[in-house]
């Protein structure tokens, strides 16, 4: 009898769950939800910029052709800024692209001459004279621009506007004349001129450097 009872206890703690091993179950199971959990979630937007996705580096070159575009748009350049936003259009991002045709449309309208307009003041005909500039109607622009600071002989961008036109078509002397009226009406005008690639004519020209660079021989005021 008391040999049946030895076995029987025996048997019994050989078949009692182990608590450890259940623990280890739970934690692989816990550890198992996890894992899933963090599977099932969103993957994380890619940045953007305006509401353009920045991931494809075809986005980004996209992205720099635009942005040189609106520097050409917002400097009055309208026909080299269509050229550019012609290729914007060729690029992955319908975003940039639907942006690009709504400038395009307005650098058309910018330099559309239309036989309708009779400017008659000195800004409208600025803004026509600008626009003869960029689709290559010289004669046209100067013929706007001299009845512009006629109308306004203060305006320092009208003999801005004049400089650049006369470094277009090649008339130096003129050029540098009318810049210095420009940056004498207002200084800041020899720092745009620096940088304006319109006065690339006057690149080697000393007068043209003394005059962007006066602090060089020490005339800065």
């Amino acid at each position: 009898m008391w040999n049946l009872l030895c076995y029987i206890r025996a048997m019994a703690k050989v078949h009692k769950p182990s608590t450890g091993s259940s623990g280890r179950a739970k934690a692989s199971r816990g550890a198992s939800s996890k894992v899933m959990k963090k599977k099932n979630l969103p993957p994380p937007h890619p940045p953007q910029r305006g509401g353009v996705e920045m991931v494809d580096p075809r986005v980004q070159a996209q992205l720099k052709l635009y942005d040189e575009a609106l520097a050409l748009f917002h400097q009055q350049k309208f026909g080299r800024a269509k050229q550019e936003l012609e290729k914007v259009l060729q690029g992955p991002s319908k975003e940039l692209a639907d942006r690009a045709r709504m400038h395009i449309k307005i650098a058309d309208q910018r330099m559309k001459p239309s036989h309708e307009q009779n400017p008659r003041t000195a800004d409208e005909h600025y803004q026509r004279g600008v626009a003869m500039m960029n689709v290559g109607r010289w004669d046209d622009a100067r013929e706007s621009l001299d009845k512009a600071r006629k109308a306004a002989p203060k305006a320092d961008y009208i003999h801005y506007a004049l400089a650049a036109l006369d470094c277009l078509t090649g008339e130096a002397d003129s050029a540098l004349k009318n810049l210095k009226v420009a940056i004498e009406l207002r200084p800041e005008n020899r720092y745009h001129a620096r940088n304006d690639e319109d006065f690339a004519f006057l690149q080697e020209d000393p007068r043209f450097t003394e005059l962007l660079y006066p602090e060089k021989d020490g005339t800065a005021g």
